[in-house]
């Protein structure tokens, strides 16, 4: 792909594509910033290159053509004028032309707003083009959306080139896909196997060992245990048959965490996984099954992570989560993390410094080790070989 770095920039109009689709509580307070700061690198650069700068993003998932004020980028432009030192302007009204007047920062608001955006509505694409000489892909975690401001601006845009952040993206993926250390190990976390399936199979052809938690574990349990009131999808048994009658090296949890509550004054007690009662819920994993990862862990040379094994935001219920994180950091081993609950538990347990690559993609980080390609990055090869 053209990366922005090979490219003459300077003193160009450029739109950039970013992920700043980052939780915000009720109060409007961002909770959980690293997306943002590891889309920093790509809008300093065209700083420093004299750039006109246009950034968009979308937050959340809102209905198109209706104004959500708690999903507006009003709280984003302020974090990013504060860590740029720089002044930055929310766009309500684009499409029909932008006038920089000083060396200021387009942030447009939230691109979701617009109708025909997830459509990926060619004359919308095209009016977004119209905006800028160059326009830099840097959303990874959209790259598998075909969408007006990630794939159909591409198609209409005098240039487009690949940004910092994506750049880096690919190359560490690639580094996992093509050219791991072995023994690998990969983590799975999440609520549905279904929504898991496919990359299941894909990582347990590529791993030596595949670790399992969350709802995906629990059907994985339920095949042959009464999970009790446990989250699973009963629908989906036949999936969890079938991967565990082709691959023999899947971790499935022995012993679990339950309670019957979800809070942190929940009561607790650790049990084997064929002994939970119909009012309990499996919660997190037990200290036999801790030992077993912990053990794996030790053995590996490349690690991928995708998903918590446990209710991690309670204090009762991340001892799993944590002690992955533990055994992690204390392993000299190539670690890819992404999924944005798994990088929640990164902040929570302040260990981001001490990963090899923090992906800020969760489907698209998946989409790409399952298909090796996605929608968005074969287009800006494509283009960039013509």
């Amino acid at each position: 792909m053209l990366s922005i770095l090979n490219l003459n920039i300077k003193n160009k109009i450029i739109f950039i594509r970013s992920d700043l689709n980052v939780p915000i509580d009720l109060n409007g307070n961002i909770i959980s910033d690293i997306r943002i700061k590891l889309s920093l690198p790509t809008i300093k650069y065209a700083l420093n290159k004299g750039c006109k700068i246009i950034i968009a993003s979308h937050l959340g998932n809102p209905i198109e053509g209706k104004f959500n004020k708690l999903l507006s980028l009003k709280k984003i432009s302020i974090y990013l004028a504060k860590v740029l030192n720089h002044k930055v302007i929310l766009k309500k009204n684009y499409l029909n032309g932008l006038k920089f007047k000083n060396n200021e920062i387009f942030l447009l608001e939230n691109i979701r707003f617009n109708i025909g955006e997830k459509d990926n509505n060619a004359i919308l694409a095209e009016k977004y083009a119209s905006l800028c000489d160059i326009f830099v892909m840097d959303a990874f975690a959209t790259s598998h959306r075909i969408h007006a401001s990630t794939y159909g601006i591409i198609k209409f845009a005098k240039q487009s080139c690949a940004g910092i952040l994506l750049i880096n993206e690919i190359k560490n993926l690639t580094r996992f896909l093509k050219n791991p250390l072995k023994p690998i190990i990969s983590i799975i976390g999440g609520s549905k196997i279904s929504t898991k399936f496919n990359i299941l199979k894909k990582l347990s052809e590529l791993s030596d060992k595949v670790i399992v938690g969350g709802g995906i574990a629990n059907t994985l349990i339920a095949l042959n245990n009464n999970i009790g009131n446990s989250l699973y999808e009963p629908n989906a048994i036949l999936l969890a048959q079938e991967i565990i009658q082709k691959y023999k090296n899947i971790i499935i949890p022995i012993d679990c965490i339950v309670s019957t509550t979800i809070s942190n004054d929940s009561l607790i007690k650790e049990k084997k996984i064929n002994n939970i009662l119909k009012n309990e819920k499996i919660l997190d994993i037990g200290h036999k099954t801790i030992n077993i990862i912990q053990n794996e862990i030790k053995k590996a040379k490349t690690i991928l992570w995708n998903g918590p094994v446990g209710v991690f935001e309670f204090k009762n219920f991340r001892k799993g989560t944590e002690s992955i994180i533990n055994a992690i950091v204390n392993n000299n081993i190539f670690s890819i993390v992404g999924g944005g609950d798994t990088l929640a538990a990164l902040e929570l347990f302040n260990v981001c410094n001490k990963i090899s690559y923090i992906s800020t993609g969760g489907g698209a980080f998946l989409k790409y080790i399952e298909k090796n390609k996605l929608p968005v990055i074969s287009l800006l090869k494509n283009i960039s070989q013509n």
